[in-house]
């Protein structure tokens, strides 16, 4: 098997370009210095309690709009805390968020992060929901020198989707999430609590997660025992699925895997039915992740299983509320009608961290906040947020990951129930795998 370095070459940072903030802050401290007069800077004084700027871009609408269905319950429950502003060397500062919609595009993440850093002029960066969102925002930010974190992407696609170099690492972006070798031993995880024949058909896109994936994971996949069938990448606007599912059936691919959305899963696995194709397991990132998107599979969502990054039955709790994310969930499912979805706690992760960071940082200069972002150690209603502690990637933190199946419910018509926990025993088993076939 290939090392990492074979299947993503590292390439070399891309300089940090000093930023237009550090421009104006060095042409205003001169011109101060040299006037020096009392007037002016009593109103610089005043002018250092300045709001701090909270960037946060998230695919609000379009294909990945499912992720951020919680968005405005997770953002409206933190406002309490942020209302009272953030004291740094005892001077207190308004906090102010400015929300961004990526319209579930990488060229429209970039163009609103890059209206944040030169318009707004942020403080800090905040951003989640796949490579489409979490790489350009990223880029910009490295690019411009802000300080920026994100989440729930996987993080060797988020890092050498980057050019990342494992020895160098980046100056001022921070990601939390999981990783391939952890996705691949939940879903074999899955996989092995039924005997087939370990043949596995896979669907990725040619979008930038389903590039990353198609390189690092295969391989994993290979190196357990199993077989891949894989019929090439597809465009997102494909809609008929004849030759893959064709390929699928030749094989007798017993297992079914790949990284796609709800609407164009939802006609791949209902041509899958017309045309006889019915695998044992079907385990898809993206799709099986919501309880919309099971509900949009009809009598075909049950039995989906899925990676499981967060859950009411996760032993965790939030540094900001104190809530548990049991309290958390049922809070969301009180206030709204509906099932908690997986996204949220790591949305209210990020207020989290954004918290945590500005309360720890010495100053309102870029550098003292990427510092503190540097420094952390947290722990947080997905778990502990660590980029303090030097772990396999740099400027990454790894979070727990399990493997989860979409069952019967009393209370929802499908629950998400936990059939792996090889990975994290302190997250509890719920039930068993179910066959599909």
């Amino acid at each position: 098997m290939k090392s990492k370095e074979d299947i993503f070459p590292a390439s070399p940072d891309a300089q940090v370009k000093p930023s237009r903030r550090d421009f104006i802050k060095k042409t205003s401290m001169t011109a101060l210095t040299a006037l020096a007069a009392p007037a002016l800077l009593t109103k610089y004084a005043r002018a250092s309690e300045r709001p701090i700027k909270i960037g946060v871009v998230l695919p609000k609408t379009g294909v990945l709009a499912a992720f951020t269905e919680p968005e405005e319950f997770v953002y409206n429950g933190v406002q309490k805390i942020f209302a009272n502003g953030v004291t740094i060397n005892g001077m207190n500062h308004p906090v102010e968020f400015i929300r961004k919609d990526s319209q579930s595009s990488s060229d429209r993440a970039a163009e609103v992060a890059a209206e944040l850093i030169n318009s707004d002029h942020v403080d800090l960066m905040l951003a989640a929901h796949t490579a489409d969102t979490c790489i350009p925002v990223s880029d910009q930010c490295e690019i411009n020198g802000v300080p920026c974190c994100t989440c729930d992407d996987p993080v060797d696609s988020w890092f050498f989707g980057r050019s990342g170099d494992l020895e160098k690492g980046f100056q001022w972006t921070y990601h939390f999430f999981w990783d391939n070798d952890q996705l691949a031993a939940v879903y074999m995880g899955i996989w092995n609590e039924q005997p087939t024949n370990k043949t596995v058909g896979v669907l990725y896109p040619d979008d930038s997660d389903g590039i990353a994936t198609v390189k690092a994971f295969p391989p994993l996949l290979r190196l357990g025992g199993y077989n891949i069938v894989d019929p090439g990448r597809f465009t997102m606007l494909t809609t008929d699925y004849s030759r893959q599912i064709a390929k699928f059936k030749a094989a007798n691919a017993e297992i079914c895997t790949g990284v796609l959305p709800t609407p164009p899963f939802s006609v791949f696995w209902q041509q899958a039915a017309e045309q006889g194709y019915k695998p044992k397991i079907c385990t898809i990132a993206k799709a099986d992740l919501f309880p919309a998107g099971i509900k949009a599979l009809g009598s075909r969502g049950l039995g989906q299983t899925t990676e499981v990054w967060w859950s009411p039955m996760h032993p965790f709790k939030s540094s900001l509320t104190g809530q548990t994310a049991a309290e958390f969930a049922e809070d969301w499912e009180t206030q709204t009608g509906k099932e908690w979805t997986q996204p949220m706690g790591f949305e209210h992760a990020l207020y989290e961290m954004a918290w945590n960071v500005l309360n720890r940082s010495k100053s309102l200069d870029p550098g003292a906040i990427r510092d503190a972002l540097r420094t952390t150690d947290l722990e947080t209603i997905v778990g502990p947020i660590q980029f303090a502690k030097k772990q396999k990637f740099p400027n990454v933190s790894l979070t727990p990951l399990v493997g989860g199946q979409w069952v019967h419910g009393k209370k929802w018509p499908y629950k998400l129930a936990i059939i792996f926990n090889g990975t994290y025993a302190s997250i509890p088993k719920t039930a068993s795998l179910q066959s599909l076939a």
